[in-house]
């Protein structure tokens, strides 16, 4: 299909680098190089960044907090508010590069609501485990809530949240529990298996909310049909019925089998499948205003690279088959800054997702997991939880 898109990028975003840790910035300047090397950055608008204010990250976070970001910044042995742990180690400029991604995604944000594109994406973006007054699983500012509040501020009246990273988006549902323009679904690993320990079926929102937060908790193990057999299963229904304006996902990538942090089984060719459903379900249900983000993925270089240059080139309207070759511009300079391990020849793995459609009864872990979640929140939201159509 057709589609007008930016991405907002800058080599700033490297900035947010806590050093030895997992959250190594390389894997967003090996995705943008991948992206320009395969003509994918010519088919795009591609933006800078600017820092959020501080107007801003108050609509997220408390000033007590944000105080305390900066204090991390001029002092190594800062600790206190989530910040200074093996999660979220401070450093130099840890305010000042957590505010240029948080910007950068109120930037795509309102690219897509005053229409300028129709898609947005940010990489750098994604940080959904950061609360209102403190920092959490790698992420010091909350830049999908400021992504979510800058749409809401400028007039959308519903957004559809889906994310799809292998922990649960647990930062941003929060944000939004007690609000019902806001519909959060997030599909990970069983909370009971992995962080943050939350998103259960049973956390459903509250009050006036109460239906618009939808988790699916997925068993270790799950690979592409299981994954996208759970998706099919929750996700386009419940954004359907709930009519959004806009469809806002977090596209994390440590779903993959190789992911060290988790436990999920995906393929490069799974998550590429499911970036794939993202976009139609942006064109069927909300006019085709989209806005993605990057978030987790710690294969820093066969799986991240690839899937999130698979959404960027989504997004621009133009996929890229999986049978493409990694053009050997990238894995030439991979191998000139010594890296030794096994480069990606293909931008897929040679696998082709099938998932056998759900149906209610199944007893598998993973169907009752399916089921847990359709029956807390599909009558909430005028759908049959044991109507597959629904």
């Amino acid at each position: 299909m057709s589609c007008s898109a930016s991405a907002i990028w800058d080599e700033g975003y490297l900035a947010y680098d806590f050093g030895e840790h997992p959250m190594n910035p390389v894997r967003l300047e090996l995705t943008i190089r991948l992206a320009r090397e395969l003509g994918v950055l010519d088919r795009l608008d591609v933006r800078p960044p600017k820092p959020a204010d501080e107007q801003q990250l108050l609509t997220v976070h408390t000033a007590e907090y944000l105080h305390a970001v900066r204090e991390a910044g001029a002092d190594p042995t800062f600790s206190g508010y989530g910040l200074g742990t093996d999660d979220d180690p401070v450093f130099p400029g840890i305010y000042e590069a957590s505010a240029l991604i948080a910007g950068g995604s109120a930037i795509a944000a309102r690219q897509v609501w005053d229409g300028h594109v129709q898609h947005a994406v940010n990489i750098a973006g994604g940080l959904h485990h950061a609360m209102r007054n403190y920092a959490s699983g790698f992420c010091v500012f909350n830049d999908v809530v400021l992504g979510i509040r800058t749409l809401l501020d400028a007039g959308a009246q519903r957004i559809a949240y889906v994310d799809i990273d292998v922990h649960h988006g647990d930062g941003v549902q929060a944000a939004f529990y007690d609000d019902p323009r806001v519909l959060t679904i997030s599909l990970h690993q069983d909370p009971r298996t992995l962080f943050p320990g939350t998103g259960l079926p049973s956390e459903i929102g509250t009050g006036a909310a109460e239906g618009t937060a939808v988790n699916v908790a997925l068993p270790p193990g799950t690979g592409d049909s299981g994954w996208l057999r759970a998706f099919r299963a929750v996700v386009p229904g419940a954004v359907r019925a709930f009519g959004p304006d806009v469809l806002v996902t977090q596209c994390g990538c440590d779903t993959h089998h190789e992911d060290p942090l988790a436990s999920l089984e995906l393929s490069v060719d799974g998550q590429r499948q499911a970036i794939t459903e993202l976009h139609r379900l942006a064109h069927e249900a909300a006019g085709g205003r989209w806005l993605a983000f990057g978030g987790g993925g710690y294969g820093l270089v066969r799986c991240v690279p690839r899937t999130w240059t698979h959404l960027l080139a989504e997004a621009s309207g133009v996929p890229i088959a999986p049978d493409t070759a990694v053009p050997t511009a990238w894995t030439d300079q991979l191998r000139a800054r010594g890296f030794t391990g096994a480069l990606p020849q293909t931008m897929g793995e040679g696998r082709d997702p099938h998932a056998d459609p759900w149906i209610p009864g199944g007893d598998s872990w993973l169907d009752r997991a399916i089921g847990a979640t359709r029956h807390a929140c599909f009558p909430l939201l005028g759908l049959d939880p044991d109507d597959p159509r629904d």
